[in-house]
């Protein structure tokens, strides 16, 4: 579809303006941010925010298709997750009450639970409302979700047995070796995924409906990559100065702080989760897959070293381990997405059963 305006006609950038525009209207909202915003101005900063991640969606889409599968989904999963890296040690470093330590592990839980009910299962419940059953590759799928499994579990359930530290804490020898072992997991399924098995990544030529469409001018291209990269940066930033006036709306309704992790885990993976609906309205489940599996492996197999690291030469404490409460819903989430996706085809019923975990999982963070 062409774009009638002087972007496209001088220089063939075929893109909407208003992808380019929301962007930078957010980076005007960052600048004129005070320590002190009305709540007017708020809502209009999470109005623009709420544009930018629009933005971001079409020109992940836009990179995703020069660049195939499933190199595309893979670099909107890494840009996120560097983001939102960014925002956690960021916040980490800013603050000094309690609730700093445990930032990183309410972040990273909730951004595994939204993506395994709620991303997945949304995306589910709308391919087969639409197509009864849909297909995708087993191995690929398997794959991802061994090398997640391993990467949760040893992350943020295996604290509470360890007996080096009292807790649900590792001890700094510990934390290092579970950072290691995270890059370990999490760049043996990017070689998977990337190098030896990519076709068992790569969506059916028949279910995906873009095959046929000219991929992007490398101008076009180019552009997107970068605003991409900067809708991505707003978001994160935006987020941030959202956070303060969460935080209040939190502690004012009697929320527990673990409230404000799922909140920022919602607005950083808000593109990711987009696209991903989008991919399984098209029929395209398998990019749908690749786009929430691969961005849960790289928020917690980046996000873990990264804070490790941090607590490590920064001498602070860092609280992993979850509750049992939530070890209970995180162990029921992937039993259930294991045996869904046993069959190689999935229907409504799958969706609806992952996002009553994902109702669950809200109501009793809400009220626990």
């Amino acid at each position: 579809m062409p774009y009638q305006h002087f972007l496209n006609k001088k220089w063939s950038i075929a893109l909407p303006l208003w992808t380019l525009i929301c962007p930078l209207i957010g980076f005007v909202f960052m600048a004129l941010s005070g320590p002190e915003n009305g709540a007017v101005f708020n809502l209009l900063m999470a109005a623009s925010l709420i544009s930018t991640v629009l933005s971001a969606v079409h020109h992940a889409e836009v990179v995703a298709h020069k660049v195939g599968e499933p190199f595309g989904t893979l670099i909107l999963a890494l840009a996120i997750t560097v983001l939102e890296v960014s925002l956690i040690v960021s916040m980490m470093l800013t603050k000094s009450d309690a609730a700093s330590t445990t930032l990183a592990r309410d972040t990273v839980f909730a951004a595994i639970m939204l993506i395994l009910t709620g991303i997945i299962g949304l995306s589910l419940l709308i391919g087969g409302y639409k197509y009864g059953e849909q297909n995708f590759i087993k191995q690929g799928v398997s794959a991802a979700l061994v090398a997640l499994t391993s990467i949760v579990i040893l992350t943020l359930v295996l604290p509470n047995y360890t007996t080096s530290v009292a807790g649900p804490f590792y001890s700094q020898s510990q934390l290092i070796f579970v950072a290691i072992i995270s890059l370990v997991l999490y760049g043996g399924f990017v070689s998977v995924q990337t190098v030896r098995h990519r076709d068992y990544f790569l969506p059916e030529a028949d279910a995906d409906r873009d095959a046929h469409a000219a991929p992007p001018s490398n101008a076009t291209s180019i552009v997107s990559l970068l605003f991409l990269i900067a809708a991505l940066a707003v978001v994160v930033l935006l987020s941030k100065k959202l956070s303060p006036p969460i935080e209040s709306f939190v502690s004012a309704i009697g929320a527990p702080p673990s409230l404000v992790g799922v909140i920022i885990a919602i607005v950083i993976l808000l593109p990711e989760g987009l696209a991903a609906f989008r991919a399984a309205s098209r029929n395209r489940l398998q990019t749908s897959l690749n786009l929430a599996l691969g961005s849960a492996l790289a928020s917690i197999g980046l996000t873990i070293p990264s804070v490790a690291i941090l607590a490590y030469f920064g001498g602070m404490p860092i609280t992993m381990g979850i509750d049992m409460k939530s070890t209970v819903l995180l162990v029921l989430s992937l039993f259930t997405i294991s045996i869904s996706f046993g069959a190689g085809r999935t229907n409504i019923l799958q969706g609806i059963v992952l996002l009553v975990l994902l109702a669950t999982y809200l109501f009793t963070t809400i009220v626990p």
